[in-house]
């Protein structure tokens, strides 16, 4: 199948689609729900270590270089969420295992190839149908429900920086907590904070726990991602203990194919890899 003909046929596919047909969108209650905890668990972290530690600090040159850290991790994970959740992971187009497209491909008589029976779509290489998304997913790893999306081939980088990102800012916040509750035990606990020393010691546990979840969490799963983009097999791969049928990348190769070739585009949820593999056909024969 042609360029032109893949992008002819996803374009009059609205299926998860919104704004337009401009944005991805799962619509999913478990993981709409996952989504809005996500983000008030990031603003009550913005809450408590902007209001409760910072602002209030008499450390002027401490406080200000950890407002612009912590406002800075704070917005790229976000923007990270968001791209990573409004990302077409890599859905292949529904309903293309019909006859005028199977010969629009070019199959010979006789020809086999894969068809998935939920979405009646021939599914290409490495490719696995999601029940949440209703989609097959192009080099499919898993779907997350924090950002209520499948992490595939087109949105992986996203998803990997979500990750590194509310892990560095996990880590600065524990950081930041050790030293307010180091500020307030040294001097009066009803004067290191705004607020009454129940709820400041109640803030701080919450947000040590916070902290600490999200960093375990998110720590877990950047090394799990990275992992499986080093060794070029997807989770689900893992999983199923797959047996790779394609010609392997090199790790530089695998490592580029998801982020570009190295630069601080890298690290940017607003930039889309430079390299990212050019497929001719999203389909194959066996």
């Amino acid at each position: 199948m042609n360029n032109y003909s893949y992008s002819a046929l996803a374009s009059v596919d609205h299926h998860n689609r919104c704004c337009g047909n401009r944005a991805w969108c799962v619509k999913d209650i478990c993981g709409i729900v996952c989504v809005i905890m996500t983000w008030l668990l990031i603003l009550f972290a913005e809450f408590v270590v902007m209001r409760l530690i910072l602002m209030p600090s008499d450390y002027t040159v401490f406080s200000t270089i950890n407002m612009i850290i912590f406002q800075a991790l704070a917005f790229l994970a976000f923007a990270s969420h968001i791209r990573t959740m409004l990302s077409d992971p890599g859905a292949v187009p529904r309903g293309n295992a019909t006859k005028e497209m199977i010969e629009q491909m070019g199959y010979r008589e006789g020809q086999m190839f894969y068809k998935c029976p939920k979405c009646c779509s021939i599914k290409p290489e490495r490719a696995h149908h999601c029940s949440v998304c209703q989609r097959c997913i192009r080099k499919m790893d898993h779907h997350c429900p924090w950002v209520n999306n499948c992490v595939g081939e087109n949105n992986q980088k996203y998803f990997v920086l979500f990750t590194f990102y509310i892990a560095s800012i996990s880590l600065h916040t524990l950081f930041l907590v050790l030293t307010q509750f180091a500020e307030c035990v040294k001097n009066d606990w009803h004067t290191c904070s705004p607020y009454s020393p129940p709820a400041t010691i109640f803030l701080l546990l919450f947000l040590t726990f916070e902290g600490l979840m999200f960093g375990i969490f998110t720590i877990i799963m950047l090394a799990t991602q990275l992992t499986a983009i080093f060794n070029d097999q997807t989770g689900i791969e893992q999983l199923k203990k797959e047996e790779a049928r394609w010609a392997k990348k090199s790790r530089l190769k695998s490592i580029q194919s998801v982020f570009g070739r190295f630069s601080l585009a890298w690290f940017s949820p607003f930039t889309e890899p430079s390299c990212r593999t050019k497929f001719h056909t999203h389909f194959y024969s066996v």
